[in-house]
């Protein structure tokens, strides 16, 4: 008979009726003990069906039996970004090895939609990101395999942004493969350009490629021995360390030490207080508001709903740069993150349909939004959640 409760529970119950511990189940399907202890206590959910499949197989239960999911709702998958395909085959060009034609294009050109592209990402206008990003690719790819001397530099340099910004598009998307892939050019782009800033540009990328995999320990690595060995104290080497430092932070929490990810997050305070302003130095969108936007996402990280929604509460993100938008929406994605904690539903959906206002695209590409939609689906009151079904529709959880 199927057990009541939210999913984590009932992998908790199943685990103990078959003997094993949270380690031995965590090595199974390839997750680590942290990730298993929090999907059982609801601070995270199972982001992908494939791993649900694997821990009903290991459980000896139907994935059904774990999910409690009525057939009204959408798969547990990560949603196709129309255009996804589009990027895909521009990453299988390979103009300088001769597989196609290297387009012809301007450098200035590419420098001009090199930046429409990181303001669109960063503005959670992800389609039209993603219809300027295939042709992108193959043009700064057809670029680096005619151009010498100077230009060439020029040319790696802007390669690598590219790939930064194709990076962060897949990787919010959800698409753990592309965001190595991408991320691992946009690296090996800096280091041919020769450019630290660049380099710790993409190390950021390459971190949340690990983290989007369940690497957590090679992401921290990358992360932390980035932002050590970037010697550059301009506004763009602050905003940098600052960044690689709170996702430093960040990954601490998910790994439940708290007393790691506070001492990087007052690291990376400190490195804001010395830049002194909310910027976008490098495309970072680093500054005092980012960090204290960090610190809301780290407390809800630790499952510390109480703290969470007392930070958000003071956070201005009328500082943040005009364009910001994903910026400014995550504040109310981690605020609703934590009333789910607290079983606040009516509250968490004020915050999810504020988020969305501010940027529309975010609730349906954003994989912890899908799961908390789902998960308040499942517990649903109709007249204590009004809007809830609503807004999961829009974000393609829930099925007409």
């Amino acid at each position: 008979m199927a057990l009541e409760g939210p999913i984590g529970e009932r992998i908790r119950i199943y685990r103990l009726r078959r003997g094993l511990s949270q380690r031995q189940l965590a090595g199974l399907v390839q997750r680590s003990e942290s990730w298993l202890s929090q999907v059982e206590r609801g601070i995270r959910s199972v982001d992908k069906l494939s791993v649900l499949i694997d821990i009903a197989k290991v459980l000896h239960v139907k994935v059904e039996t774990l999910s409690g999911r009525p057939f009204a709702l959408a798969p547990n998958g990560d949603p196709e970004l129309d255009g996804l395909a589009a990027i895909q085959d521009a990453l299988g060009a390979y103009p300088g090895l001769g597989v196609t034609t290297p387009r012809p294009a301007k450098l200035s050109d590419i420098e001009r939609l090199t930046t429409e592209v990181h303001l669109r990402y960063q503005s959670a206008d992800y389609g039209a990101a993603t219809r300027i990003l295939p042709s992108l690719i193959m043009s700064v790819d057809g670029l680096v395999a005619e151009s010498r001397g100077d230009e060439r530099r020029r040319a790696l340099e802007l390669q690598s942004s590219v790939y930064v910004a194709a990076a962060k598009l897949v990787t919010k998307v959800g698409n753990a493969e592309l965001a190595w892939l991408t991320a691992d050019r946009a690296a090996g782009a800096a280091l041919h350009a020769e450019s630290p800033a660049l380099g710790a540009a993409a190390a950021y990328q390459v971190a949340c490629a690990f983290l989007k995999n369940d690497r957590l320990d090679e992401a921290e690595a990358i992360a932390l021995i980035t932002a050590e060995n970037l010697d550059d104290d301009s506004p763009a080497g602050l905003s940098l360390r600052g960044a690689l430092t709170l996702i430093a932070a960040v990954i601490a929490g998910r790994r439940n030490d708290r007393g790691e990810a506070m001492e990087r997050l007052q690291r990376a305070q400190l490195l804001a207080d010395q830049l002194g302003e909310d910027a976008n130095h490098g495309w970072t969108a680093f500054g005092p508001t980012n960090v204290a936007i960090h610190r809301v996402s780290t407390a809800a990280e630790l499952g510390d709903a109480a703290s969470a929604i007392a930070q958000a509460e003071v956070v201005d993100v009328a500082s943040l740069p005009s364009g910001l938008l994903s910026r400014r929406a995550q504040v109310h994605i981690d605020m609703a993150w934590a009333y789910c904690q607290w079983r606040a539903d009516a509250e968490a959906v004020v915050n999810l349909l504020e988020a969305e206002r501010v940027a529309p695209q975010t609730l349906r590409y954003n994989v912890l939004v899908r799961e908390l939609l789902r998960e308040m689906l499942k517990r649903e009151r109709r007249t204590a959640t009004p809007g809830l079904r609503a807004i999961a529709g829009r974000a393609g959880v829930l099925q007409g």
